[in-house]
């Protein structure tokens, strides 16, 4: 009996399995503990994690060539740069039809721009046919057409031939650009019903009229058979020449070789140039002395960042030490004066430090007036590093404070007088005891300094001059006045590598459990 009594499960009151009864309730509580912090985590996905996912896709993201220019990107794939000359008629006859309905689509712009971030010249050469390609002659096969044959200017019989599967196969230029041409119509608001095909729909029927009829093909259609048989007696128009005449440019094959290059969904290109390297047809390559930006910029902004950050502990941990040996009422008058710049606007501090370092400013005016220095040696502490180091050390010193004050709180005035009291002066007392355990205020503000200080653009934009702008400037450059977003979004990656590498060796080497807010 004692057997089987041991052998049955524990019941809950409600006569389920204990251990059933026990895991339904802990899954509960964590659905509990998860619907508490689902609106956070909405939060910080949607302002966070999105945004920094949408900028690592940004820097890599190349699919405006593919998606503008797709026949044309197909044509150059048997197309060599190393030729060293410009494509041959196939290539053009894919780009005339691109082009056309890029500039109906108004990308042809937008597709220059990019393109021009990569071979100075391009955009101007975009926009510049892209004004042209409506009026090439083109129309001659328009017209020929029409007058061989009225059914060619019958909206309805185009519908009706490009229905047919065994003609799609047979004219496959003609029916790539005839639905272009219907999704064009559908798009504007227009009957492709009752509109006849644009004049690059009547070339591309042309051209694939005249390899069927150099490859002797076997056509069915009565129709198509008597315009094959016809063509070879068309007034014909080189389209190479139409580009040529619209843009001398177009006969450059290195035009060809930026398109063909850039031609894939993804590139490397932003990234490359962020590190002042480029793609070429030999493969990445640096960029000449003179080009060469972005790594100056990155170890200027490295390392001005560690020193604005060394200012910020030298000049703030004797503040913080004043406030948490001071009495409250002190301390707090103090605290206020502390926390006073917060309430004012960054850029009227960052305007006043301008108006206070130049030569001719506060400062200058203040040395020559003592004496210190005379009127031909006045200072130049604007537009230059001097200049960012000084505004930002007063702008970030209080977020080094805060975190060292609210440690030095925490840490009990009777350790140092022990420390007295078994015979060690106060430079001993504090070293080996006080400042150890003030470190943990060091390493959060400096992480919180050095993290703001990477960031900042519109400080070292005022008072930086050439030679005091940071790596961040460059950034807010490229998104506001370049748009070369996925040169921004590439630069902001590497930054933020770099930020996450020193994380990194500062978790490595300090212990990032010993970093303390208070």
């Amino acid at each position: 009996m004692t057997d089987k009594v041991s052998n049955q499960p524990l019941l809950a009151a409600d006569g389920t399995p204990l251990k059933t009864s026990l895991n339904r309730a802990l899954r509960m509580q964590k659905l509990r503990a998860f619907m508490l912090i689902a609106p956070l985590l909405i939060f910080v996905l949607i302002t966070f994690i999105f945004p920094i996912s949408d900028m690592l896709f940004r820097s890599v993201e190349n699919d405006i060539v593919s998606d503008t220019l797709p026949r044309t990107v197909v044509a150059l794939e048997s197309w060599s740069a190393e030729s060293q000359e410009a494509p041959d008629e196939d290539v053009f006859a894919a780009f005339y039809t691109d082009l056309y309905l890029a500039q109906e689509y108004k990308t042809h712009t937008r597709l220059g721009s990019r393109l021009n971030y990569q071979q100075t010249g391009i955009s101007s050469m975009f926009r510049k046919t892209g004004r042209r390609v409506k009026r090439f002659d083109t129309d001659v096969y328009t017209d020929q057409f029409e007058e061989l044959d009225a059914k060619w200017a019958d909206p309805s019989y185009w519908a009706s031939l490009m229905n047919n599967e065994r003609v799609q196969k047979q004219l496959p230029e003609t029916a790539s650009s005839y639905t272009a041409w219907r999704e064009l119509m559908v798009e504007e608001g227009d009957n492709p019903d009752a509109e006849t095909p644009e004049d690059f729909v009547y070339t591309s029927l042309y051209r694939d009229l005249m390899h069927l009829s150099e490859n002797g093909a076997s056509v069915r259609n009565a129709d198509v058979r008597t315009a094959m048989n016809a063509v070879s007696g068309f007034e014909s128009v080189s389209l190479k020449e139409q580009f040529i005449d619209a843009e001398d440019d177009w006969a450059d094959p290195k035009y060809w070789a930026t398109i063909k290059l850039y031609s894939g969904n993804y590139t490397p290109g932003y990234f490359l140039n962020a590190v002042d390297m480029e793609q070429t047809i030999n493969g990445a390559e640096v960029k000449p002395e003179n080009e060469r930006l972005y790594g100056t910029l990155f170890a200027r902004t490295i390392y001005m960042s560690l020193f604005i950050m060394g200012c910020t502990i030298l000049l703030g941990y004797p503040v913080a030490f004043l406030l948490a040996n001071i009495s409250r009422r002190s301390a707090n008058m103090l605290l206020i004066l502390v926390l006073l710049p917060f309430w004012t606007s960054l850029l009227v501090r960052t305007s006043a430090w301008k108006v206070l370092l130049q030569q001719q400013g506060v400062i200058n005016d203040i040395l020559v007036w003592s004496g210190l220095i005379d009127e031909a040696g006045r200072l130049i502490m604007i537009n230059n590093q001097m200049g960012t180091i000084i505004a930002m050390t007063h702008i970030l010193l209080p977020f080094m404070i805060l975190p060292l004050y609210s440690v030095m709180q925490t840490i009990p005035p009777s350790y140092v007088r022990a420390a007295k009291s078994l015979g060690a002066n106060d430079w001993t007392a504090f070293r080996r005891v006080y400042f150890p355990q003030s470190i943990p205020g060091i390493g959060a503000g400096s992480i919180l300094v050095f993290i703001m200080s990477i960031g900042y653009y519109i400080t070292p934009e005022i008072v930086g001059g050439t030679q005091g702008v940071f790596i961040s400037n460059r950034i807010a450059y490229h998104i506001s006045s370049s748009l070369n977003w996925g040169l921004a979004s590439a630069l902001g990656a590497i930054l933020l590598a770099v930020v996450l590498i020193l994380y990194w060796l500062y978790d490595r080497f300090v212990g990032i459990d010993n970093m303390k807010l208070g």
